[in-house]
């Protein structure tokens, strides 16, 4: 019976010695790494069975090496176990969301760590058997006949993973580790960076069908802004990977979202002229309209939204919006209630100078 090769990556010379040497009383072949850039060296050139890796390493952590080895047609279907001492909810989502197939978290029982490498190699022992990779064969079959937009939508409201975030909650933020492409489901999503002041500006405002995370789709950086909800919201979610393979598929379907993004850019490029050149009044007037736009499908329904957002989508402090929202008050343009605002004069608002 022909033993099985496991590629364990681990910075930590003596968890690496101790695990490798229980897998191998186990019976299985070891490789070691001491970090993720060997590990990517020995998994190409050995092309393991399956591979244990940890997350936090020198050279290129675990998430830089499942993103390498995935990218790679020899790698890909290897069977992959992130163990990791980082046990919070968001790194283990993370771990599972990029195609990891199991995440354990040190110190590991070693029923535990035995138990899940049986497992997945067992699902990897059936898959050969039924086919080269059946279930591959069947999405590439899938995915290459979205000819459009509505296609894709539809497709990914079918295969993608739908997750909530609550009002305020952050979905990524600038700095993170491009990894997945989002769609919203539902709600608004607020889109900011920060300035060397600690100041958040809002860039643009995200609603129903809009994607997340195509600026950086060819990037293996990092994201260039953060993104929140602005109210509860459901987002649709792939892996980078599969949406590039999308698109690859599919080059029509790559052209309206090269137009699509066109017009985004579009779109911030108005709104940044308005925050760079706009009075006070104008900028104020602008955003009430464009969050009403957003977040209702009459300009004529109340808004809920706080001053501090408003006045960082305009560009404006926040006591200057709030002495301009009294003027319009008292003009008769808009009411307010609390955080609701209902606009009462939109000619007036739309002609503001």
């Amino acid at each position: 019976m022909e033993h099985k090769k496991i590629l364990l990556i681990e910075d930590d010379t003596i968890l690496r010695e101790n695990t490798a040497e229980l897998l191998e009383l186990e019976g299985y072949n070891m490789i070691t790494a001491p970090n993720g850039k060997r590990g990517i060296s020995e998994a190409l050139r050995e092309i393991p069975d399956l591979i244990i890796c940890d997350i936090m390493m020198p050279e290129i952590d675990g998430y830089g090496v499942l993103e390498a080895l995935s990218d790679h047609h020899k790698t890909k279907h290897i069977p992959f176990i992130f163990l990791s001492a980082k046990t919070e909810h968001k790194e283990v989502r993370l771990g599972m969301d990029m195609g990891a197939d199991d995440y354990l978290t040190k110190p590991c029982e070693e029923e535990d760590l035995l138990s899940a490498i049986r497992s997945r190699l067992a699902k990897s022992t059936l898959l050969q058997a039924a086919g080269e990779h059946p279930q591959q064969l069947e999405q590439e079959a899938t995915t290459g006949n979205l000819k459009n937009l509505p296609e894709l939508i539809a497709f990914l409201n079918d295969k993608g993973e739908l997750q909530s975030f609550d009002k305020g909650e952050l979905i990524y933020e600038q700095g993170d580790r491009i990894h997945q492409i989002y769609l919203i489901n539902s709600g608004v999503v607020k889109c900011f960076t920060m300035d060397e002041n600690g100041k958040e500006l809002i860039t643009s405002l995200r609603k129903e069908r809009s994607f997340l995370g195509l600026e950086q789709l060819l990037e293996n950086g990092a994201h260039h802004e953060s993104t929140a909800a602005l109210e509860a919201a459901e987002l649709l979610v792939v892996s980078k990977q599969e949406f590039v393979d999308i698109l690859q598929d599919n080059q029509q379907l790559t052209l309206e979202l090269i137009n699509l993004l066109a017009d985004d850019i579009n779109h911030i490029k108005e709104q940044l002229l308005q925050m760079a050149y706009g009075s006070v009044r104008r900028k104020t007037a602008q955003t009430i309209l464009q969050f009403a736009e957003i977040l209702n499908d009459s300009t004529q329904d109340q808004i809920r939204i706080s001053r501090h957002d408003l006045a960082s989508v305009a560009g404006i402090a926040t006591e200057s919006l709030i002495r301009t929202l009294s003027q319009f008050k008292k003009n008769g343009w808009i009411a307010i209630e609390g955080r609701n605002i209902k606009i009462l004069d939109l000619q007036a608002l739309e002609l503001m100078e």
